[in-house]
């Protein structure tokens, strides 16, 4: 079976971007830099842009690039025994998946709530209560929200299409549709957001530096993560995307592009929450709003501005909310794509038919997250998939590929076709730096979730939804990579 290709350059970095950029650069971004000494963070941040996201673009790119497969294939390429770690990538990325498209259908209800501001003047009864109807515990259902589930099912319908439709016709015609979208979109609310009264107050919270932070190891490390996340790093995705590129692709320039484009709207989502958030500060004479990052900024926070705004409340709130379901869209196609590559790659299906079940699958368990307890289930399967899964399965990849893999074989098939070449700076960063920054990072998250149980939740609790979630997804990608591959491995480029 041929393996589908791009249409154009432009496609795939559109793509890339697309699945770079999500929902945590609109409300994980702003939050970690105000909480990190401000315009300081900068320092640590774009730092760890260039000593271990764009490093690792390059790698995946590369590797995925030369390998022609998703990630357990390109792992089993490289590896007969890592095929387990693509396995677990691509676990990572199911899970999410399953989440990740609630929230683009909470984002859909509120285009609708937006027209006539229906949330009412006190924002979070309103969203925890009156929309999301949460429980008190994460085992107490209470049945499924029906509005939510309508959203969801549209969220899926829409993947579906474009999974469905493939590369070329699906995922590069959605994403040259969504990402201009979401840019004009920002760009709107940008200016809308800086024109505000008050909006310089909440610019200087945000850009004002404390350069004694910059000391401090906690912000570095947290600078890491963010680059680490908002990259779509160790999901398998950029894996999979590359494999799809033509021979002659410039792999390090695409690295480049992508990785400064994400940062790039990540900093104009700063400017444009915390604008916003200026205004609130001088509606209320100084108070800052007590909801600045997560879920809350964007279902609680925003749409109590949106309700003082003094024109265009309307218009403001549904272009947010626009913004959030392009940006979460075309990061939950990535994600999707991701797993369907997988299961095509090792059991020889066609696209069709995978598309079919992993869609029925996931959205069946989609459902758990539509409930009364929807909310408290989704807080700590993101937390353990982020500080566990995500964080484990990158560093376990750059130790593999860094010590125990010819780092030069990725170099020799990058550089013929990339316009400038990677130097030593590259090896440093993928063998040693970025596995010592990850690795801090693993072990203070462990030993942090150890001492003090997460969101002060049950044990019972925090061991079926987090740990048991960690868990299951590892011995899932071991039981996959035992499996007997339906066609050949060997490389086909």
């Amino acid at each position: 079976m041929k393996r589908e290709q791009w249409g154009s350059r432009s496609g795939f970095i559109l793509s890339a971007v697309g699945s770079a950029i999500g929902l945590g650069n609109i409300w994980r971004f702003p939050y970690m830099a105000y909480d990190n000494g401000g315009g300081a963070f900068l320092i640590p941040y774009f730092f760890a842009l260039l000593t271990a996201g764009i490093p690792i673009l390059i790698l995946e790119f590369g590797i995925g690039h030369k390998m022609k497969g998703s990630a357990p294939l390109t792992f089993a390429r490289l590896n007969k025994n890592w095929e387990w770690l693509g396995w677990w990538q691509l676990a990572i990325s199911f899970v999410i998946s399953v989440y990740y498209v609630v929230i683009i259908g909470w984002a859909f209800n509120y285009i609708w709530f937006s027209l006539s501001q229906s949330w009412g003047a006190n924002t979070i009864v309103f969203f925890t209560e009156n929309f999301l109807g949460l429980t008190g515990s994460p085992f107490d259902f209470d049945g499924i929200r029906m509005p939510i589930v309508f959203t969801v099912l549209i969220v899926w319908s829409i993947n579906f299409i474009v999974l469905y439709s493939g590369v070329k016709k699906g995922i590069e015609v959605s994403n040259k549709i969504f990402m201009p979208i979401l840019i004009i979109i920002l760009l709107i609310l940008l200016i809308r957001s800086v024109t505000l009264p008050g909006a310089s107050k909440g610019l200087e919270l945000l850009f004002k530096p404390d350069f004694s932070r910059i000391l401090d190891a906690g912000v570095w490390v947290a600078a890491y993560g963010q680059i680490f996340f908002s990259l779509s790093i160790a999901f398998g995705i950029m894996i999979c995307y590359s494999s799809y590129l033509p021979k002659k692709s410039d792999i390090v320039n695409n690295a480049f592009i992508t990785g400064f484009v994400n940062c790039g709207f990540s900093l104009l989502s700063g400017i444009t929450v915390f604008g916003i958030i200026g205004f609130m500060m001088h509606q209320s004479g100084g108070e800052l709003p007590a909801k600045l990052s997560g879920v809350f900024l964007a279902f609680a926070t925003l749409p109590e501005a949106v309700n003082q705004l003094p024109v265009m409340k309307t218009v403001v709130g549904i272009l947010f909310f626009i913004s959030i379901v392009c940006a979460g869209m075309s990061s939950e196609i990535s994600i999707s794509e991701t797993v369907v590559s997988g299961i095509m790659d090792k059991f020889n299906l066609s696209r069709k038919k995978v598309v079919i079940g992993y869609c029925l699958t996931a959205g069946l368990l989609s459902l758990v997250f539509t409930t009364g307890s929807g909310l408290l289930i989704l807080d700590i399967v993101d937390h353990f998939i982020n500080n566990f899964n995500i964080v484990f399965a990158g560093l376990i990849e750059v130790i593999l590929l860094g010590w125990f893999f010819n780092l030069n074989s990725v170099k020799d098939h990058i550089h013929p076709i990339s316009d400038f070449n990677v130097g030593v700076w590259w090896n440093f960063c993928i063998k040693i730096l970025t596995p010592i920054i990850l690795g801090i990072t693993a072990v203070q998250n462990f030993i942090g979730d150890i001492k003090t149980p997460y969101g002060d939740y049950s044990f019972t609790t925090l061991a079926c939804f987090g740990w048991g979630v960690w868990v299951s997804a590892i011995v899932l990608s071991l039981i996959l990579s035992l499996i007997k591959w339906k066609k050949p491995i060997i490389i086909t480029n």
